[in-house]
């Protein structure tokens, strides 16, 4: 810095200024100071940064799976709120193991990371609680935490589900199968509590044969679904519990004889241009991730927040499978 204010004719506090973005330097003063940084290759030292501000300007992001197309607007957003702020962001998988979430979630507090955004692998978070206490900002997103009290921004997933079911049964299906993920995973339990209300309020009963939880798999979901078909008494529709699930049906339902109605849980990529069109459940995983990143930065500029559960709509997409009635 000292070469930097020599360089370009200014003291130490306006080269301070021009680096970190501060006001009270006029532009002709930031051109030279620039122009003296380039020259001499000065970079600023975080390091040091940090030991000053206590602040590291880096955020966390633990999800489950970056290769899931649903987590990749959500991500982006994150970043795109992040850098907003003047942060980075550092994100990994969990792979849906609750171990390999809490030992990913603890480097990062290791690494001094301001704050902490959290797709749930697990059902216990209290070892992050002295985490939140030294003062890392957490937010969970999609599933809510586990025996700790702290913010959680997701979708409706009883009440998009509920409204999934409900279409079908609009249409004429009485027999309609629900083929979900791991039941222990928050989001597939509220979504099959939706099934179960809509069945519910059309007054229909629910077989077991046509509900269906497990790995989203492709073999197991063919499985699953292929049972469903041939039972004796077969399904006439089926809602899939997420994107996962909703590929591999439509998979199966292309090579079945008979027309059987698909509505799935969350949009996918070309889910429009097949034929028919898949109906979908659609959540807005960016807003997801928009809502908690900036519910994260209010908590580290200081706001002092209750814990809450901010909740976002999802939305019915009607395209074609949804709207295939019953056979028989």
């Amino acid at each position: 810095m000292k070469d930097v204010a020599s360089q370009a004719g200014v003291g130490l506090k306006t080269v301070s200024r021009v680096v970190n973005g501060e006001p009270g330097v006029t532009p002709e003063t930031e051109r030279r100071v620039q122009e003296a940084i380039e020259a001499l290759g000065f970079r600023r030292n975080d390091s040091a940064r940090v030991l000053r501000k206590g602040r590291t300007a880096t955020v966390g992001l633990v999800l489950e799976d970056l290769a899931d197309p649903f987590y990749g607007p959500l991500n982006r957003a994150v970043e795109e709120v992040a850098r907003a702020h003047g942060a980075l962001l550092i994100n990994g998988s969990s792979a849906e193991d609750p171990d390999r979430e809490r030992e990913l979630a603890l480097a990062l507090c290791a690494r001094r990371v301001d704050g902490l955004i959290v797709i749930p692998a697990g059902d216990d978070h209290r070892y992050l609680e002295p985490e939140m206490r030294a003062g890392v900002s957490t937010v969970f997103v999609d599933r809510p935490a586990g025996r700790i009290e702290a913010d959680v921004v997701l979708s409706d997933s009883f009440g998009g589900a509920r409204d999934g079911v409900a279409h079908l049964i609009a249409g004429g299906h009485r027999r309609i199968g629900f083929i979900g993920d791991q039941p222990r995973i928050h989001t597939v339990a509220e979504r099959l509590r939706g099934y179960h209300a809509a069945m519910a309020d059309a007054g229909l009963p629910v077989a077991e044969s046509w509900i269906s939880l497990g790995s989203t798999a492709p073999e197991r979901v063919a499985a699953a679904a292929g049972a469903m078909l041939t039972d004796p008494e077969p399904v006439t529709a089926v809602f899939a519990g997420n994107n996962r699930v909703t590929v591999t049906v439509v998979r199966v339902l292309a090579a079945h004889a008979r027309p059987v109605a698909l509505v799935g849980f969350d949009d996918f990529e070309l889910a429009d241009l097949l034929r028919p069109g898949v109906t979908v459940v659609a959540q807005d995983p960016a807003a997801l991730g928009r809502v908690a990143t900036d519910r994260l930065f209010q908590r580290l500029a200081g706001a002092d927040l209750t814990p809450s559960r901010i909740e976002l709509p999802t939305r019915l997409i009607p395209r074609g499978s949804g709207e295939i009635p019953p056979a028989n």
